[in-house]
């Protein structure tokens, strides 16, 4: 009997371990593509997956000197990624401790607050605005310049960036997550010419940035306060405050309850709690 339970646990030893390694690589390679994706390193994986491809089809035909020339290009490659992917690599490894996972729908609706109040204090008093919430793709890859901030979000600091007269009140704002990532951006212009002549280069470029990212832009209109956003390439204008709100919440909120494992634990807390409240409800009217 007790080596047959030693024999067991030899076997399920020997198996968790490697499932644990797979499981691990998995989600890694998974978040490392996630974090790669739409910035200007990715045509460089292409690159490199597309030579991992052929250097397969070398092996499985057998083409030696074809062959050797793509182990041995490999051999170096490790030293081409740390030159190429820098930026990428310092800006993962600073976002570790941030990471989306355990992001909770309470802060992003405290975030979502925070741009609420901004533009309605700058549609008072019409001054223009013009803020990104940035999500799976790095928009400082795509934006033209940019000034680093790195500073909480709030609704005084914006208005601070905007205030007219400001060194680095022209151009837009990138906020990522709680935090003021650049302003002074210049967002890429739509090409479209089916839009209203009357659109500015602030309500342009939120379309254009829209067009190309997965970004929400938030746009203040300087000459008459109205409030507008841009998203997945289309422009809606003139909404209230509460259809910005309910906007922002709709996309916001929900893919952080799809996404957060701190709220799925909550949601698994709360059935299970319902669950057996019931079951206790049922044995004593029984």
């Amino acid at each position: 009997m007790m080596n047959n339970w030693t024999l067991n646990w030899n076997y399920l030893h020997g198996v968790w371990r490697p499932a644990l390694e797979i499981l691990l690589l998995a989600v890694g390679i998974y978040y490392a593509f996630m974090f790669v994706r739409g910035t200007r390193g990715w045509s460089v994986v292409l690159g490199f997956l597309v030579l991992l491809a052929f250097t397969f089809i070398t092996w499985a035909l057998q083409l030696e000197v074809v062959g050797w020339l793509l182990r041995n290009f490999f051999a170096f490659s490790a030293f081409a990624i740390l030159v190429i992917f820098q930026p990428e690599l310092r800006r993962m490894l600073s976002e570790l401790g941030n990471l989306r996972l355990f992001y909770t729908a309470r802060e992003q609706r405290e975030n979502i607050e925070v741009i609420i109040q901004t533009v309605e204090r700058l549609s008072e008093v019409r001054i223009g605005a013009l803020i990104a919430l940035e999500q799976s793709i790095q928009l400082q890859e795509v934006v033209e310049s940019g000034i680093v901030v790195d500073c909480e979000a709030t609704p005084e600091m914006l208005e601070t960036i905007f205030f007219p007269n400001n060194a680095i009140h022209d151009g837009g704002v990138i906020i990522q997550g709680d935090r003021v990532a650049f302003a002074a951006c210049i967002f890429p212009l739509t090409q479209r010419q089916d839009l209203n002549k009357s659109l500015g280069t602030r309500h342009r470029a939120a379309i254009g940035l829209s067009e190309e990212t997965d970004a929400m832009v938030v746009v203040v209109s300087e000459e008459t306060g109205l409030i507008s956003y841009a998203y997945k390439g289309q422009l809606t204008r003139g909404v209230s405050q509460e259809e910005l709100r309910a906007f922002l919440t709709s996309v916001l909120v929900k893919r952080t309850d799809q996404n957060s494992l701190v709220d799925r634990f909550r949601r698994w807390s709360a059935d299970r709690h319902t669950l057996r409240s019931a079951a206790v409800q049922k044995v004593k009217t029984d």
